[in-house]
C-alpha cells in the first residue's frame, strides 16, 4: 500500500492551503485502506499489478473518503477513527467542499486511465452510492425499516465502492464476463458483511478499537440490523422501547435499548448475517485460479466478519 499512498499524496496537491489541510488529515486519519487494497488483490490475482492500478487504487479512496467528509456533516459526527472529525476541526463549509475537491480529483485521475469501461464502472458506483446516502436519510427514524430496507441501503452506500473496487481488476485484466462478474460479486459480499459487523459494533464494540461513541447510530435514529432483529424478536416491550428510540433519536434510552439488543439474540443473529455474506464473497471467487493472492482475498472475507473495530 505504500506505493498507493504515494499517489495519494502527489495527487493531493492544490494550490488552496485549505484545501490540501482537510484533504491530508481525512486521507491519513487511520483508515483500514480496504477498498484500495481489494482493487490490487484482485488485479494481482487477474495478472496486472502495475501503475493503472495503483492509480485507480487511490482513486477509490478519493471517493470514499470524500464520501466520509460528506457523511460526518450529515451526520453532524465529532469522532471518527478515534479523531476529531474534519468538520469538527474545519467546520462544515469547508468539509463538503473538500469532498467535492477529492470527487473531482478521482475523476480527473480515473480519466487519466484512458479506458472507458473504468469510468462507466467508477461512475456509476458513485451515483448509486449517492442514492444510498439519500435511502439512509429516509430510513432514520422510521421504526418500521425492513431487513430488505436496510440491506438496500449498505449495498447501495457502502459495498457498491467494495463491489466497483473488486470488479476494476478484472477490468483492468480484459478478464471474461463470468471473471469480471464474480470479482464484482465478492466485493458487493464482502461490503454487505463489514457493513453489517461495523453495525454490530455499533452495540459491542470498545470504543478504544473502534474510534467512535458506542451507540452513534441509534443517536443519529439509524435503525440497523441489530435493532431490527431485537425489535422484530423481542417482546412487546423490547419492541416499543426500540421504535421509541428509533423515532426520536438521542441516547436517552440506550442503556434499555443495548440490553435488549445482547438479550435478545440480535447481535448474533446479525453477525451469522455477516458470516452468511462472507461465505457467499468466498464462493464468489470459483473462477480464479489459486494464488497467494486469491488466498489474501478469502483471508479478507473471514477479517471483514471476526474483526473488533
Amino acid at each position: 500500500m505504500r506505493l498507493v499512498d504515494d499517489v495519494i499524496r502527489a495527487s493531493l496537491h492544490s494550490e488552496v492551503v485549505l484545501v490540501r489541510q482537510v484533504s491530508e488529515y481525512i486521507i491519513h486519519s487511520g483508515g483500514k485502506r480496504l477498498r484500495p487494497a481489494l482493487l490490487l488483490l484482485t488485479a494481482g490475482a487477474c495478472g496486472v499489478p502495475g501503475p493503472q492500478a495503483r492509480t485507480l487504487a487511490a482513486v477509490v479512496e478519493f471517493i470514499h473518503t470524500a464520501t466520509l467528509l460528506h457523511d460526518d456533516v450529515v451526520d453532524e459526527s465529532s469522532l471518527r477513527r478515534g479523531r476529531e472529525t474534519a468538520n469538527e476541526l474545519f467546520g462544515n463549509a469547508a468539509s463538503v467542499l473538500v469532498g467535492d475537491f477529492l470527487y473531482s480529483r478521482a475523476f480527473q485521475m480515473m480519466v487519466s486511465v484512458g479506458r472507458m469501461r473504468v469510468m462507466e464502472v467508477l461512475s456509476e458506483a458513485t451515483n448509486i452510492i449517492a442514492e444510498g446516502e439519500v435511502l439512509q436519510l429516509m430510513n432514520c427514524n422510521d421504526a418500521d425499516v425492513t431487513e430488505e430496507r436496510y440491506l438496500q441501503v449498505i449495498r447501495y452506500k457502502t459495498a457498491k465502492l467494495f463491489e466497483a473496487a473488486s470488479r476494476l481488476g478484472g477490468v483492468l485484466a480484459d478478464a471474461s464476463p463470468a471473471l469480471e462478474d464474480g470479482l464484482a460479486r465478492y466485493g458487493m459480499h464482502l461490503g454487505t458483511a463489514f457493513q453489517i459487523i461495523d453495525d454490530v459494533l455499533d452495540y459491542s464494540g470498545n470504543e478504544a478499537d473502534t474510534g467512535k461513541h458506542l451507540g452513534d447510530d441509534l443517536a443519529e435514529g439509524k435503525p440497523t440490523l441489530p435493532l431490527i432483529y431485537a425489535r422484530d424478536r423481542g417482546t412487546p416491550e423490547i419492541a416499543a422501547a426500540i421504535r421509541q428510540a428509533i423515532e426520536s433519536g438521542g441516547l436517552e434510552e440506550f442503556d434499555a435499548v443495548l440490553k435488549a439488543v445482547h438479550e435478545s439474540g440480535a447481535l448474533d443473529m446479525a453477525r451469522e448475517a455477516a458470516r452468511r455474506e462472507a461465505a457467499l464473497a468466498r464462493a464468489a471467487l470459483v473462477e480464479l485460479p489459486a494464488t497467494p493472492f486469491k488466498k489474501a482475498l478469502e483471508e479478507l472475507a473471514d477479517f471483514a466478519v471476526d474483526r473488533s473495530h
